[in-house]
């Protein structure tokens, strides 16, 4: 009996050992299937962010294509600056407001803010990075610093041509350091209009609104180009490089797959890496209606096909996306995207009859086109606000609420700003010195039509 027993013992044990090797191995298995998720999500954020900060190049280069030849150099000069400039003060300031509690931090209660302090825009939980965080933050803070540097971009090319390069870079300081993070805080910073309900998935108002509401105001208060307009005409002003901004434009579509890709934040499971991939054939495929429909615009309406447009059209389309590139069918971004740039290209004869100057189109591209992609989530997305999910009309209302705090706030502090600038240092060059082009005066260079080789 005692054998009988003794071996019944030595089985139990044995049966028991796989489970007791199983219930060692679970944390085991947890932790490694937590730690890739890490990594592809820390993944996601830095290709996603290097795509975006590649996008810096498309803008460099499509405006020095759309610009005249002689302030072709001023206008590499500004992208380039504007770039570095939009890097340090989000480390200096604006991670921290855009994160640090601005609009009443996780709780998102008010307009309120938290300043952590200068230097306080690194990655404030660095040292807390863990397989908890999801996603190591240095790749967050990349991610989100190019989205910032984006946003100068767009003003940029509209105030081309007339501005003085040190009045522009003091705007920017103020655009990337402090305006752009605070808008972002109301939804990213899960502020009062995360709160509300509003959704903007990559930045249709949170970025491209930003910079186009800060762009107008800078277009008016800082004027048209000289001869631009004269006697109630509008005189053109043609490319210098149509090839050069074509490419920009190509360089801004391959960007903003990492824009809107990147923005579904995580992939790390085979849903996200789905979702990935749905926002990826949206994006592209709301592009591709706005080159089509600006097309079919110009030869309708001007009974030629007109190459500018086309290359805004493209961009209309993948701004109107932005705002949300996952939820709608295929068809569906087929017709944001068209719309998008219909409404852009309807825009461009207004700006002339106000006559606002408006180099490379960006105001209707990116405020325009902004808007209508922000406005059009409604009928693609509703939001769940405390358990109950938001009507269409709702969440139009909401929407709408979104894009009127950002147009108030980015309208009145670019004003006072662009103003400011105006009654101290000046905004524009002498006419001598805009006539003969910025690249002479202040870059030191003549115009790249007088470089004679031997």
């Amino acid at each position: 009996m005692r054998r009988i027993g003794h071996t019944l013992g030595i089985a139990a044990v044995l049966t028991a050992l796989p489970a007791l090797a199983l219930a060692q191995d679970a944390p085991v298995a947890v932790e490694a299937a937590n730690s890739t998720q890490f990594i592809l999500n820390t993944l996601l954020f830095l290709i996603g962010g290097f795509l975006v900060m590649w996008m810096a190049a498309g803008f460099a280069m499509l405006e020095a294509g759309f610009v005249r030849t002689k302030n072709v150099s001023m206008q590499c000069l500004k992208n380039i600056t504007l770039y570095s400039v939009a890097g340090l003060m989000f480390w200096v300031i604006g991670y921290s407001i855009l994160y640090s509690g601005y609009g009443g931090g996780p709780d998102g209660e008010g307009f309120g803010g938290v300043f952590a302090g200068f230097g306080a825009g690194v990655p404030y939980n660095y040292a807390q990075d863990d397989l908890g965080t999801g996603y190591s933050s240095y790749s967050d803070w990349f991610f989100q610093m190019v989205f910032c540097a984006t946003t100068a971009s767009i003003v940029s090319g509209t105030v081309a041509g007339r501005i003085k390069f040190w009045p522009f870079v003091l705007f920017t300081i103020a655009l990337t350091g402090v305006i752009y993070p605070v808008v972002a805080s109301w939804q990213w910073g899960q502020g009062f209009l995360y709160q509300m309900g509003f959704s903007d998935f990559a930045g249709s108002t949170l970025v491209h609104s930003t910079g186009g509401w800060a762009a107008l105001i800078g277009a008016i208060i800082l004027g048209p180009r000289l001869g631009k307009y004269v006697d109630g005409k509008v005189h053109p002003m043609l490319p210098s490089n149509v090839p050069l901004a074509t490419l920009g434009m190509f360089i801004l579509w391959l960007g903003w797959f990492g824009f809107n890709g990147g923005s579904q934040l995580a992939m790390g499971t085979i849903t996200d890496a789905d979702d990935v991939a749905r926002i990826f054939v949206n994006t592209n495929m709301a592009a591709a209606a706005g080159v089509v429909a600006a097309i079919i615009y110009a030869q309708l309406r001007y009974g030629k096909i007109d190459i500018t447009l086309a290359i805004n059209g493209a961009l209309a389309g993948l701004v109107a996306i932005t705002a949300e590139p996952l939820t709608p069918a295929v068809g569906s971004a087929v017709i944001i995207g068209a719309i998008g740039s219909l409404l852009a290209c309807l825009t461009v004869p207004l700006l002339d009859k106000l006559k606002i100057d408006d180099v490379v189109g960006a105001i209707p591209v990116h405020l325009v086109a902004g808007i209508f992609g922000t406005l059009v989530v409604a009928f693609n997305t509703q939001s769940e606000v405390n358990g109950e999910t938001l009507s269409i009309p709702a969440q139009l209302g909401v929407q709408g609420i979104g894009v009127l705090a950002t147009a108030i706030f980015v309208s009145v502090i670019s004003a006072i700003l662009w103003f400011a600038l105006k009654a101290t240092i000046g905004l524009r060059p002498s006419e001598e010195v805009e006539t003969a082009g910025l690249d002479l005066e202040e870059v030191g260079i003549p115009a790249y039509s007088e470089f004679t080789t031997t």
